[in-house]
């Protein structure tokens, strides 16, 4: 991280549950001074908790994300009381679990307000902070959904689309300033964190997260170290990297999959309560702490080989996503052939001779 004392400034939004909760903790490990922001209070002060008594120091900011005068005057107040913010991770979302045609106006602008304006407005309070003093790390936290997308979360697909577009800009305004302040995108798996049992959703059956699921803390160990580390971009676990190499593989293949898929893996047993509230707007159930992690504890791995191979040696985990990539993509292909080897046969067709030989008469 450069230039950057032994217990850094560390900024998470989101903070009260989930990812962003399980990096504040992950930061507080090292003694950092952790700024918690997010808008449920009761998450927050778990958080603050957990964050003190893994040995760093904790300031609850509650704020929403969307609102760009709320993140500012955070930042300022960050400042104040812990001092120069030295890693700012950008991690707040919302989302919503429903087809196109049946998602409103409002759940897209609202999605979009929070999953990427949200990071756009952290971005801009961290860089405001960051550029006069020529040292600082943005950590912008995607998922790979960012680089493939999904059915029935076009809103929040968008926005991780739109957060990665806005990355790549920035790291190239950066470099033509000759700048040290630095950005990395980190890209997620899916989670075990309490977001599918708080998300809006219009399927009749509970969401979650498609499987292979991973436990917050791996997500949280992926963030501290591009964090302390130079990388531009960070893909977390296998399941990531298949996504997003096999969606510049073979992304008709994808659509297709994904099509036939990606319903089910979103849903598991048991009806959605008629009385379900969720976080779109506001927070659930302020009075109660949810916590770090979701319900899906029995089926989330604790640590990912892909992870521990990016780290050491990105070239190896790219490499072995892009087999699996190819490797997929041609039984993909494979597959299309003898299924239209057999819809020529069920209709009749026939293959030419081969040159030299008399096609069989027919009796």
């Amino acid at each position: 991280m450069g230039r950057i004392e032994a217990s850094p400034v560390v900024v998470v939004t989101g903070a009260s549950a989930g990812v962003g909760r399980a990096t504040a903790v992950r930061f507080a490990r090292d003694g950092a001074r952790v700024a918690l922001l997010a808008r449920g209070e009761a998450g927050l002060e778990g958080a603050r908790r957990e964050v003190e008594e893994a040995g760093g120091r904790a300031l609850v900011v509650p704020v929403d994300v969307a609102d760009p005068g709320g993140v500012e005057a955070a930042a300022a107040r960050i400042e104040e009381e812990l001092g120069p913010i030295d890693v700012w991770i950008n991690n707040a979302m919302v989302t919503v679990l429903a087809e196109v045609v049946r998602t409103t106006p409002e759940e897209f602008r609202r999605v979009t307000e929070v999953t990427y304006l949200g990071q756009v407005h952290g971005t801009l309070s961290a860089l405001r902070r960051m550029l006069p003093r020529d040292r600082g790390t943005v950590v912008l936290v995607g998922s790979a959904l960012a680089h493939r997308s999904i059915p029935l979360q076009s809103a929040y697909c968008g926005a991780k689309h739109a957060v990665r577009g806005f990355f790549e800009s920035l790291r190239t305004e950066l470099i033509h300033r000759g700048s040290e302040v630095h950005v990395t995108m980190v890209q997620l798996p899916a989670l075990n964190t309490p977001q599918f049992g708080w998300c809006r959703t219009r399927m009749p059956r509970r969401p979650q997260p498609v499987p292979p699921i991973f436990q917050p803390e791996v997500a949280a160990d992926a963030i501290h170290f591009a964090a302390r580390h130079r990388r531009r971009e960070l893909w977390v676990g296998a399941p990531t990297a298949l996504a997003i190499v096999g969606n510049r593989v073979a992304p008709a293949l994808a659509d297709r999959y994904l099509g036939r898929t990606g319903y089910d893996s979103q849903q598991h047993d048991g009806l959605v309560p008629e009385d379900r509230l969720d976080n779109l707007f506001a927070p659930v159930d302020d009075a109660r702490d949810h916590g770090t992690r979701g319900e899906f504890d029995d089926r989330a791995n604790e640590g990912s080989l892909q992870l521990r191979a990016a780290k050491a040696r990105p070239w190896l985990a790219l490499a072995a996503a892009g087999l699996a990539a190819a490797m997929l993509a041609g039984r993909g292909a494979a597959r299309g052939r003898r299924a239209a080897a057999l819809t020529r046969r069920g209709r009749g067709v026939r293959r030419s001779p081969a040159p030299g030989r008399t096609a069989p008469r027919r009796r």
